[in-house]
């Protein structure tokens, strides 16, 4: 039974989710050529749609008036403190409207929900599910001991690093239970932060960037979080988070369209979002919202779930988000990392890859540092692998980016039922993007990486002295002059100088 039938059945009312058929798609070039924060999508101003809201049910009926009623008996909405001594004592709208998107969302009887479906300004009613949270497995308090995170490591991202790519330039859209923008890591790393309260309304005037937890925090670092005293837990340490609190409690859905909508004005390339239906199968009520997301060049990235094999969550189970699984520092799959297998045509796998999600270390509300294990804690790895490729190739359309992490991917001993694709590599993904070969280099190498680099360096020296001897050789033959100590040295000083050319060039085209 779909979500709109249960509210039916249960409750003679239903809360929705109404598509316009006006919510144009915005152009890639247009969207590059804004530079910023794109101006608002005129539709709900239309005198067609402002006359839907007589669709409606009167606000008495509405989910947020239940909410509104409830809270007069307990002060606290699962809100923020802040936001809760900010909220307004006006009644919440019972009809929210999301330009951006094209979307609007209310509670209607049998009536009005066939007076939606028949208007002209409408193209489909789906019903509006409440997403949860995917809270992690485990987590604890630690210190950051390492100068880059294991699962940094692991997928190859400092070779990207070596090329300068640090996600810069890109906003990465990141809503969840907000994100502590006091850490150290995070400081810079916030370029701009709202949330969203009970009722699905913006909270006004800003709050400065908080956590109403610690979830928020830890996969906002993950995606962008800055160097601290030489120490990285950041995949894109350059990039630009657009963080919202949508979570938890209230009217989720509500809170969730606010965050996305936002996200879509403040021109974001990437949307993370750790959040589903538990043990739930694919709801074509999703479907939609996604669509119109990647419509607007922005790719959906979310966490599969954490209920293990047979299980997934949706939204993250839907053909039109990048679902993601995780794996240990072994790589194996987590025991907790949901996968589920459809009967579908596209996309009938889920997860659609795995990325490293146990023993992850990340910023923590506060000064500290903290390890969670969990599917949210994966799909962060993989929205700052997007953000550096997309640092690489700005003109990139979200199909482009996730074709190349796809591609990059390998499954190695990880069971395809489990793994699907396998887990993504950073200097794969970026050569499929760009079709440019990276130069062997990384970012602080570990010794394995140290000792190769110190063969490479033999093998160049051996070369350059075979080189000079068939040099002498050829001098000789002419009657060359002496001192050739001398012009050797100054070979060696043009050699290493045009070597040192060559790999500026080669950064410069990368």
């Amino acid at each position: 039974m779909a979500e709109m039938d249960r509210q039916f059945s249960a409750l003679g009312i239903a809360q929705v989710i109404v598509v316009l058929k006006s919510a144009p798609p915005i152009p890639v070039a247009a969207r590059i050529a804004a530079g910023g924060v794109l101006p608002r999508l005129l539709v709900s101003a239309l005198p067609e749609v402002a006359s839907l809201d007589e669709c409606f049910a009167s606000s008495e009926l509405s989910i947020n008036h239940a909410l509104a009623s409830a809270a007069s008996a307990t002060i606290a909405l699962t809100v923020s403190r802040v936001s809760a001594r900010r909220a307004p004592a006006q009644a919440p709208p019972s009809v929210l409207h999301f330009p951006n998107l094209g979307l609007m969302l209310g509670t209607v009887n049998r009536e009005g929900l066939s007076s939606l479906r028949k208007h002209s300004m409408v193209d489909k009613v789906v019903g509006a599910p409440q997403p949860r949270l995917i809270k992690p497995v485990r987590a604890a308090a630690t210190k950051l001991k390492t100068d880059i995170t294991w699962g940094i490591q692991f997928m190859n991202i400092p070779r990207l690093w070596a090329q300068g790519l640090t996600g810069k330039g890109i906003r990465v859209g990141h809503l969840d239970t907000g994100a502590d923008g006091t850490h150290a890591s995070l400081r810079k790393a916030i370029a701009t932060f709202a949330e969203f309260d009970s009722f699905g309304q913006l909270v006004t005037p800003t709050p400065k960037a908080h956590d109403t937890g610690e979830h928020g925090t830890h996969t906002a670092a993950t995606i962008a979080g800055r160097p601290v005293g030489g120490k990285s837990i950041g995949v894109a340490p350059g990039a630009d988070l657009v963080s919202g609190i949508v979570l938890e409690g209230g009217n989720v859905i509500a809170r969730i369209l606010g965050g996305m909508d936002w996200a879509v004005s403040q021109n974001v390339r990437l949307l993370n979002m750790s959040l589903g239906i538990p043990l739930s199968p694919p709801m074509p009520e999703f479907e939609p919202v996604l669509k119109i997301l990647r419509s607007r060049n922005i790719l959906p990235i979310l966490a599969v779930g954490n209920e293990g094999p047979g299980t997934s969550r949706a939204p993250g189970n839907q053909p039109e988000s990048v679902s993601v699984g995780a794996i240990d520092k072994k790589t194996a799959i987590a025991a907790f990392s949901s996968s589920q297998r459809f009967n579908r045509k596209e996309d009938p796998l889920v997860p659609d890859l795995v990325a490293p999600g146990v023993d992850i270390i990340s910023a923590m509300p506060g000064r500290g540092y903290q390890s969670m294990d969990g599917s949210s804690m994966a799909s962060p790895h993989i929205s700052g692998l997007a953000a550096l490729l997309l640092e690489a190739k700005p003109t990139a359309t979200i199909d482009e980016i996730e074709n190349a992490i796809y591609r990059s991917c390998s499954v190695g001993t990880i069971p395809t039922e489990r793994g699907n694709r396998g887990v993504p590599d950073a200097v794969r993904a970026f050569e499929e993007l760009t079709g440019t070969p990276l130069p062997k280099t990384a970012v602080k190498p570990s010794k394995g990486a140290s000792k190769a680099a110190k063969k490479s360096k033999a093998s160049k020296t051996s070369k350059a002295k075979q080189e000079k001897i068939s040099g002498k050789k050829t001098a000789k033959s002419n009657g060359a002059v002496k001192n050739t100590g001398k012009s050797t040295a100054k070979k060696k000083k043009t050699t290493k100088t045009g070597s040192k050319q060559n790999r500026a060039g080669s950064k410069q085209k990368s």
